[in-house]
């Protein structure tokens, strides 16, 4: 199993000259070329992983120094386990005890495919756990293993985490739901279809963030209302970005302003 040292997304030996999520339009394949890593490589280089409470039962976990796009991870611990969400690009044996000191692990997933990182060698080490991955986007995976299971439109995990497709960046991106967070007023974990912006008020909607391609407004719109249902005052994304209180109002103005930037309503500002 080697790693995309841009991406982090594992992928069989047999690997390709370029690494395909990177090189989709996306993301990019960096101007020092295409590098393939391995996690005896990392570890020998001092690779290590951090575990801080986000909130109480929400656990982030890091890479450090950052591995590919330097998500954090975040593990929803319940009574009755856990859901690994957004896995990092990099694991070993000290992390794995600090994920299973906090419970057994129920299932392991990512909001998209950028987000992969080594989820089948997280699964693998953690006890052959469920690799929860959206049929939509089985395309982009890079390594297989008897334990990925294929959902799509809702999924529950356990009583009081479900996941939630909701497309947009990806057909198969998807949101985690814990209504109880937030102190009980609910927690969205997002991807890149929902993203909280550095001024903690408003959400962007992108097809790519790094190569600036919008979604267009009507997906925009299509995502705010699907998750309109939902119970959730805050929400995280995946690089400490969050939305701590009145998210869903920001969720649903952002949906309108974006829509109405991409229609042409403020050209005169321009």
């Amino acid at each position: 199993m080697l790693i995309c040292a841009a991406c982090a997304v594992e992928r069989d030996e047999a690997i390709p000259e370029l690494c395909p999520i990177c090189t989709d339009e996306r993301q990019y394949v960096p101007d020092e070329g295409q590098k393939w890593l391995s996690l005896e490589e990392l570890m020998l280089a001092g690779q290590r992983i951090t575990l801080e409470e986000t909130e109480p039962g929400l656990i982030g976990i890091s890479t450090e120094p950052k591995v590919g796009i330097g998500q954090t991870a975040q593990l929803v611990v319940t009574s009755v386990g856990s859901l690994l969400w957004d896995p990092v690009g990099y694991v070993d044996d000290d992390a794995v005890k600090a994920v299973l000191e906090r419970g057994p692990v129920l299932a392991v997933a990512a909001s998209h495919p950028h987000m992969f990182g080594v989820q089948v060698e997280w699964s693998r080490r953690l006890g052959g756990v469920p690799v929860l991955v959206a049929d939509a986007d089985r395309q982009w995976l890079g390594r297989d293993d008897p334990n990925i299971s294929y959902w799509s439109g809702s999924r529950p995990i356990a009583e009081g985490i479900t996941l939630q497709q909701t497309g947009g960046h990806f057909p198969g991106s998807a949101v985690a739901h814990w209504p109880a967070g937030a102190d009980g007023k609910g927690v969205l974990l997002t991807g890149d279809s929902v993203f909280p912006n550095p001024d903690r008020r408003s959400i962007s909607f992108m097809r790519s963030y790094p190569n600036r391609l919008p979604l267009s407004g009507a997906v925009a719109l299509r995502i705010a209302a699907q998750l309109g249902g939902l119970a959730f005052d805050r929400i995280y994304g995946n690089f400490n970005n969050v939305i701590a209180s009145g998210a869903k109002a920001a969720l649903h103005d952002s949906a309108q302003r974006h829509a109405a930037w991409v229609r042409g309503d403020f050209d005169h500002l321009t």
